[in-house]
């Protein structure tokens, strides 16, 4: 019997045969792929921190998982609150780009014509502010002793699983939201860029960071 379940286990993760039913019109060669390029090519990729997922034969024994993960939103592994901060470098994926890869899984995830493919991706020059090393480094709660430009934040220590909200309270009594992660894991640990970066006057109160956390605030021009 149990002999019997390991195989139904075993079949069940066997990438699925090349003729499955295709209902749907979307294709990893033309709608799926491009968004792996944008949201999770820095990850899975040779090379990278996970096993990649660039081309059709890589990506589709994983097309269950991958819409699992998507629709679960634990990937891409971003970790911030949207609507807390606007962030230019998001790589959470939009209502509708989760929709295209759940319609592309439950629809047989066809592979496509090779002439929908896209040009390899190239890597985004740094910016101005990525390219300064200067940076700020905060424990506690903190009063700014000196006007900056913020940039970007960096969650440099913080427990896994921990959950915290980081605001600049400025001294006309404004609070700008900074960072909401819920819960915190490493793969939080990047960068999150600004999307427009926010002066800070002297005598800016920082909130909301953890006890024995460290937060980095790079600052830009």
């Amino acid at each position: 019997m149990r002999q019997k379940a390991f195989i139904i286990a075993f079949l069940a993760v066997l990438p699925a045969s090349s003729h499955d039913v295709i209902t749907t019109k979307i294709t990893f060669n033309r709608e799926i792929i491009r968004i792996i390029q944008a949201r999770c090519a820095s990850c899975h990729k040779p090379g990278g921190s996970s096993f990649p997922l660039l081309t059709y034969d890589e990506a589709r024994p994983w097309a269950k998982a991958i819409q699992e993960e998507v629709l679960e939103r634990r990937m891409p592994p971003w970790g911030a609150i949207k609507g807390f901060g606007d962030f230019r470098n998001d790589q959470a994926l939009t209502p509708e780009q989760m929709e295209l890869v759940a319609d592309w899984v439950e629809g047989g995830a066809p592979e496509g014509e090779p002439g929908d493919l896209p040009q390899p991706a190239k890597p985004a020059p740094a910016s101005a502010a990525e390219k300064m090393g200067a940076a700020l480094t905060l424990s506690g709660d903190t009063n700014l002793l000196r006007p900056m430009v913020l940039a970007g934040i960096f969650p440099k220590k913080v427990d896994p699983k921990a959950t915290f909200q980081v605001t600049a309270e400025l001294p006309d009594g404004r609070i700008e939201p900074l960072l909401w992660l819920q819960p915190f894991k490493p793969a939080y640990a990047h960068v999150f860029w600004f999307r427009t970066p926010l002066r800070l006057p002297r005598g800016t109160a920082i909130r909301g960071i953890p006890a024995g956390a460290a937060i980095v605030l790079l600052p830009g021009q």
